[in-house]
């Protein structure tokens, strides 16, 4: 019985994944298709947002609100971190980066693991390198997820493959958390030297940002390596 009813279910779940793609589609097409018929840059898009929410008392709330809905416009993460520093300097604008971050990670998640059901195993039965690939993520996610924060994978991509391989969302999220640290302190910074100049949509350099930048960058490489290096240790003890 619980069989058929399954079974009855699966062509309405598809049925309405198509129709969620198909809008989401139709929304990142209308988006792309106004900003390059107007001829808006991303740092454009930028500046405008920052004249706006300067003014705005409800800057916060937009601005977590806008980087919530970001992967689903695919707007760089990169950018709207510069904005957060800009707007509330480096402490008030780390802080709303990390909840905007994490909330925005949370949503590409959803959607991975939405869209992704069936797929993986799929594939996988084609593909037998992707089906042990896909079970270390799964035993060591944790670990992995924040490799792939500390080298900088693209940030999209590491949240919408997580949820299609379906790693434990607990894992993912504190991994993301702890792994963007150190991405999102370098980003908020440079925002935050630029604070005054970013409405003309040049920020301003600094040397001294900079440095601290590159440091952080050394310092999540060599912690990713030593990660790596642990984790390989204990994948050649389980096996």
């Amino acid at each position: 019985m619980s069989e058929q009813i399954q079974s009855r279910h699966k062509p309405q779940t598809k049925s309405f994944r198509y129709v969620v793609l198909i809008l989401w589609l139709s929304i990142l097409g209308s988006y792309f298709y106004y900003t390059f018929s107007q001829g808006i840059r991303p740092t454009q898009t930028l500046s405008q947002l920052y004249n706006f929410m300067s003014q705005s008392p409800f800057a916060p709330l937009i601005f977590i609100s806008l980087y919530v809905i970001r992967p689903l416009l695919l707007f760089s993460v990169t950018l709207i971190t510069i904005l957060s520093g800009a707007l509330f300097g480096p402490v008030w604008g780390l802080i709303y980066a990390l909840i905007g971050e994490t909330l925005s990670a949370s949503i590409a998640f959803v959607i991975g693991y939405f869209f992704g059901e069936g797929l993986v195993e799929q594939a996988s039965k084609r593909f037998k390198w992707l089906d042990t690939y896909s079970q270390r993520m799964r035993n060591n996610s944790f670990e992995t997820i924040l490799i792939m924060r500390f080298i900088f994978l693209p940030f999209d991509l590491v949240n919408y493959l997580s949820g299609f391989l379906k790693i434990r969302y607990l894992s993912f999220i504190l991994a993301t958390t702890l792994g963007s640290l150190p991405s999102l302190l370098a980003i908020v910074l440079f925002g935050a030297s630029a604070q005054g100049d970013l409405s003309k949509g040049i920020p301003k350099f600094d040397f001294r940002v900079l440095a601290a930048s590159v440091v952080i960058f050394l310092i999540s490489i060599l912690i990713s390596r030593l990660l790596k290096a642990r984790q390989n240790r204990l994948i050649e003890v389980s096996e």
